[in-house]
């Protein structure tokens, strides 16, 4: 039977065809004027390439094969310094050999990877191509291990979930009991960040799903993602507030006093400067800046200074007295849903573990299709 390897190499090749050698029982690659270009072994499944144009496809075939994990590191690297120089030292390689590889490897992938110039090396097309795929292989690896290391420890498989703060405090712990009682003996790695951060690390197969606000998401070839609930925007403070003496709330009493507002480009933070131009306000005093929910909530019991919050986080933190909703309501309103990477076939945790998301939405109601 002819490998893959074989296929392909006789694709490249105009009017050639195999020739049956009795004595050898090996086949032999034949050009049109039939002169010997190659030949198979069947048994043990290797070409063996005797023309310059087949040992220039073999070698680029075969550069996949060579990379180990650790050269991948060395191209991560190679990125993040911009410097042959600084990788070879933090990688305890010499330079040269450094350099004699890296230009091995581009002449066996047949094109650049890494521009040179007098500031150092920068990335080409093909270069950050074959980063993100590095990228990938290497958080599989990590993931490989973690997987294997809980279930040295008992543990059937371990599923790692990233979440952004607007949904850590309702949707995602109840989801992750809801999970844990279908799969007692699973383990459960859970990580905190803004959106940008959590689909990156996504991609580069860090987390198996991500639950977050969904407003700014942009869809991504490599996942897919799934609205699962909205909810509107409400303005808080602190019990004992000034402003709730106020018998009349408006942007113009709003202004009068400073905030403490999540960072540029996060989604809440987007719908309350929305709200604000489809008002034609003038702009709020931002004091503050942070996308710590726990620093913020501390602070706003502290001081005068107000803020924006889910409707969720708002009811579940006033019903604990810590903060109050001051009744009014942003002309916006916000999305939460999960991403996961666009995978053929998916660990079957996956498929619970969204379910559990898609139950727990449907409670506060307001589920959504994608």
């Amino acid at each position: 039977m002819l490998t893959l390897n074989t296929l392909i190499i006789i694709r490249t090749l105009t009017l050639a065809y195999f020739v049956h050698t009795a004595p050898t029982k090996s086949l032999l690659l034949m050009s049109c004027n039939r002169q010997i270009i190659g030949r198979v072994n069947p048994r043990r499944k290797m070409v063996f390439c005797d023309a310059p144009i087949l040992k220039t496809e073999c070698a680029k075939m075969e550069w996949t094969r060579r990379l180990r994990v650790q050269h991948l590191e060395l191209l991560l690297r190679l990125a993040d310094t911009g410097s042959i120089s600084e990788t070879a030292r933090l990688s305890f390689t010499a330079q040269p050999s450094l350099s004699k590889w890296l230009k091995e490897l581009e002449d066996a992938v047949g094109a650049q990877l890494y521009e040179r110039h007098s500031r150092g090396l920068k990335p080409t097309e093909h270069g950050r191509m074959l980063l993100i795929h590095a990228e990938r292989v290497i958080g599989e690896m990590k993931r490989a291990q973690e997987a294997l290391k809980a279930i040295s420890h008992g543990n059937s498989f371990r599923i790692s979930i990233g979440t952004s703060p607007a949904s850590a405090t309702h949707l995602v712990p109840d989801s992750i009991n809801h999970f844990l009682k279908r799969h007692p003996k699973a383990s459960i790695e859970l990580n905190e960040a803004p959106m940008h951060v959590l689909l990156e690390r996504l991609e580069q197969g860090e987390h198996d799903l991500v639950i977050g606000r969904l407003d700014n998401y942009k869809p991504r070839p490599s996942l897919h993602n799934e609205m699962l609930c909205s909810e509107g925007v409400r303005v808080i403070c602190r019990p004992e507030h000034p402003l709730l003496q106020r018998k009349v709330l408006n942007w113009d009493v709003l202004n009068e006093y400073e905030w403490i507002v999540w960072p540029q480009g996060t989604p809440i933070r987007s719908r309350l400067d929305s709200a604000i131009t489809a008002a034609g306000s003038q702009p709020l005093n931002y004091r503050i800046e942070s996308s710590s929910l726990m620093a913020n909530l501390w602070m706003l019991q502290t001081t005068d200074l107000l803020s924006v919050a889910s409707e969720r986080v708002t009811q579940q933190f006033s019903q604990k007295g810590l903060i109050v909703d001051t009744g009014f309501e942003l002309e916006a309103r916000g999305s939460l849903g999960m991403c996961w990477r666009n995978e053929s076939k998916p660990h079957f945790s996956l498929t619970d573990l969204k379910e559990c998301f898609r139950q727990n939405a449907a409670k506060w109601g307001g589920t959504l299709k994608a």
